[in-house]
């Protein structure tokens, strides 16, 4: 089953027209938005270390995995709206559509405003319970208290740019982020060097940067003449749009929370050989990050890709949204381990003083880990794919299951091959998670999919 979808310039039909193509210029924006965030994130750090101090640099950086962990949950259900949205979308529904984008929004500023009285409260006994050192707690506490009230202002964005996915808009998401990173950029050297505002600069200059962004976002939907259309006196909860929402973006949010616990236990593993291997294992998880774009780019594509298909009971495109992607992540998996075999150790170089005593056996493990790493690079590109592809459908057991099958991978191995090993057990442990999770969702699709496409067709 066909259908055709009015769209402007900016939106992506994925139930029409060369699959390999929508894909691609699908996920081509949010692989720059990817490496673009990871860019300005390095940019603050670099300001504050090098402008206000380790002690700084340190408060900074202690607050990233607390900060992901008690937002994970609320940018998960984001997912939710999504999947929502994409199905009204290619079905043509527009009252439907309108209300779940009102729906959605409510939410996001919700959930906004309880993260910032959260975070207010919260940020200090929560850094004490991470044995956050006496020298920087008070500098962390502040830190996260100021990055906290824009909270709503992130949540915002968030679903708002969730909304656009949705239709396959990602092309203005990441000009949004362009001009956010930019101004983020500029005001932290403000705050910073100008009015000597260390740690409190960075947080105020991150928090108008996500006001920027949500600004941006909002008039874009607000500016829109689709059904997708913003209007704030229209914002209201919808119970039945609630629940549909819920559904699917509380278990992508659980999913999300325990895989970044998992990363802070693999994290104290790492800890326990040493400055060196922390330094190296660091490093590598930098360069990582950027490689890692192409696979939640693609993950990002098939959700979208799924849910547009579903809406419009379009069954014929589905399997052949999956071997389109596969082809895309072998090809992109040979290009990235390809050029990290080439060019690894000067990349990971950049993430490394030469200076400091130690480098050398940093950098070695770095390259260590990063070969370990793209050993398992296609693991990761099959488990974004087919976790992203059931989450695009709603179906959302088994990959909120594969969640928690990635974190006691992770443990486990964490825990018994260092014994054989050494530090490398600690860094096949993510390699044996990616492999985990991916079977588990790709047994569960082959499972479910004929069930799925026969009720399409109905």
């Amino acid at each position: 089953m066909s259908s055709t979808i009015k769209q402007n310039k900016y939106e992506i039909d994925m139930c029409n027209g060369t699959i390999m193509d929508k894909l691609i210029s699908f996920s081509l924006p949010l692989m720059l938005s990817g490496i673009l965030q990871l860019m300005f994130n390095a940019v603050d750090i670099i300001v504050v270390g090098r402008f206000s101090g380790s002690q700084a640099l340190a408060a900074v950086g202690s607050t990233t995995a607390l900060i992901n962990v008690f937002t994970n949950l609320f940018i998960g259900i984001s997912l939710g709206a999504n999947v929502l949205a994409a199905r009204f979308y290619a079905a043509g529904k527009d009252k439907e559509m309108s209300e779940t984008v009102h729906t959605a929004i409510t939410l996001a500023l919700i959930s906004g405003i309880i993260m910032a009285f959260v975070g207010l409260i919260c940020a200090k006994p929560a850094l004490a319970l991470m044995d956050t050192p006496d020298d920087v707690i008070d500098l962390s506490s502040v830190y996260m208290r100021i990055y906290f009230l824009g909270m709503p202002f992130f949540m915002l964005y968030n679903y708002g740019a969730a909304i656009l996915r949705a239709v396959g808009d990602t092309k203005r998401p990441l000009l949004f982020l362009v001009i956010s990173g930019i101004a983020n950029t500029g005001l932290n050297l403000c705050f910073v060097i100008i009015f000597k505002l260390g740690v409190a600069g960075v947080a105020i200059g991150t928090v108008i940067s996500q006001l920027i962004s949500c600004v941006l976002v909002l008039r874009c939907l607000y500016m829109s003449e689709t059904s997708y259309q913003l209007r704030f006196s229209k914002l209201t909860i919808k119970g039945a749009y609630v629940k549909q929402i819920f559904s699917v973006g509380v278990p992508a949010g659980i999913q999300s929370t325990v895989i970044n616990f998992s990363n802070v236990l693999l994290q104290s593993s790492v800890n326990s050989f040493g400055s060196v291997a922390m330094a190296g294992y660091t490093a590598a998880n930098k360069l990582y990050g950027i490689l890692e774009s192409a696979s939640v780019a693609f993950g990002y594509a098939m959700t979208a890709y799924m849910g547009q298909n579903r809406g419009a009971r379009n069954a014929a495109r589905i399997d052949a949204g999956i071997r389109a992607v596969l082809v895309l992540s072998a090809e992109f998996t040979v290009a990235i381990v390809t050029a990290m075999l080439l060019a690894g150790k000067p990349l990971l170089g950049l993430f490394l003083s030469t200076e400091e005593a130690g480098a050398a056996d940093a950098l070695a493990v770095a390259y260590q880990y990063l070969m370990v790493l793209m050993a398992f690079l296609f693991a990761l590109f099959m488990l974004q794919a087919y976790r992203s592809s059931l989450q695009g459908l709603g179906e959302m057991t088994v990959p909120t299951i594969s969640g928690f099958a990635e974190m006691l991978m992770r443990m486990g191995a964490a825990l018994v091959l260092p014994t054989f090993i050494g530090q490398s057990g600690v860094f096949f442990a993510e390699g044996a998670a990616w492999v985990c999770a991916a079977a588990l969702n790709l047994v569960w699709y082959y499972i479910r999919i004929g069930k799925i496409k026969r009720d399409m067709l109905k």
